[in-house]
């Protein structure tokens, strides 16, 4: 009789090399997650085919639904909006955008259960493999539904574009108008009538709100014209040819908060900005005499042209309040 023993099929032996393993020679049954991996890679099988269509075509329904809606809530916003219609839409494109990605992930992305035991911790051969098994497969499902992924992409711009109009409501972009008005080199001074003003119009002492030609009720060209003297009046030094016949003009928005001014006091020649009790004095070049406001009303440049009071160009300097051209 031999003293040599069968070798046990539960015992491993390690051969040369680090982390390599020897099993017992016999049937070695197949690892759960191996197998899972290699159903995974061959797909769904034949009769699971027209389930998967309808599955594709509802999770296309509903990313098609979130395309419509988020599309027709940029127009709603763009016809002035109503809060119900707006609020419905969104909830339609949020929902499309959620039903579809809930159900690619559920019906068509590789499902459970998955169980792995506890012990050992480190991950044997066969699992890493079917791990890489499994993942490849969830990659290969994103990259070839290619139309699912197109309809996701345009539900998320649509929402994109629709989510972009609501910058509207912070009001319209000022572009150039703090800094330009809508007075230019022989405009000619109209009053909140629409009639040009005559020298002989105002008497000294006199005030009137003019705009230029074209642009009666213009917010930012509003200007107060005064007629301070008989004889022309130099504000600054280079402004000799500036007020002819003794009419100044300054811009009517206070350089404070932007409220009109519009009381003038003859005898001590002074504008008052009746919101927070700016004065200017007109006779030098409405510089501040009181109040809060930071510095003087611009002056518009005046001229004399076929019998009528003209601008000779806009303004020098922005009108309105100083934190407005401020960089």
């Amino acid at each position: 009789m031999s003293d040599t023993l069968p070798p046990d099929p539960e015992v491993r032996h390690e051969e040369h090399g680090e982390g390599s393993v020897h099993e017992a020679e016999g049937p070695v049954e197949q690892a759960p997650a191996e197998a899972e991996g290699r159903m995974l890679l061959e797909g769904a099988p034949p009769q699971a085919t027209a389930h998967l269509l309808g599955t594709e075509a509802a999770i296309a329904v509903g990313f098609g639904v979130a395309i419509v809606a988020g599309l027709g809530l940029a127009v709603c916003y763009l016809l002035g909006g109503q809060v119900q219609i707006e609020g419905a839409l969104l909830f339609f494109t949020l929902g499309g955008i959620g039903f579809g990605i809930a159900g690619w992930g559920k019906y068509l992305m590789p499902n459970g259960p998955f169980v792995q035991e506890r012990e050992p911790l480190t991950s044997t051969v066969v699992e890493r493999e079917g791990f890489a098994a499994s993942f490849e497969r969830g990659a290969e499902e994103i990259g070839r539904r290619r139309f699912l992924r197109r309809l996701l992409g345009g539900a998320v711009t649509a929402l994109g574009v629709a989510l972009l109009f609501p910058i509207r409501s912070l009001g319209p972009n000022p572009g150039r108008s703090l800094s330009a008005t809508a007075w230019f080199p022989g405009s000619r001074l109209i009053d909140e009538n629409g009639n040009a003003v005559r020298p002989s119009d105002l008497a000294v002492g006199g005030l009137v709100t003019v705009f230029p030609e074209g642009a009666v009720g213009d917010a930012t060209s509003q200007t107060v014209l005064v007629h301070a003297a008989e004889q022309p009046v130099v504000t600054h030094p280079g402004r000799e040819d500036w007020s002819p016949g003794g009419f100044l003009a300054f811009s009517k928005v206070c350089t404070h908060a932007g409220c009109p001014v519009g009381l003038y006091e003859h005898r001590s020649n002074q504008l008052l900005c009746p919101c927070h009790q700016s004065l200017f004095n007109v006779l030098q070049g409405c510089r501040v005499a009181f109040g809060p406001a930071p510095r003087a009303l611009p002056q518009l440049p005046l001229d004399l042209q076929d019998g009528y009071l003209v601008a000779r160009r806009d303004y020098l300097e922005p009108i309105g309040p100083s934190f407005w051209n401020r960089s």
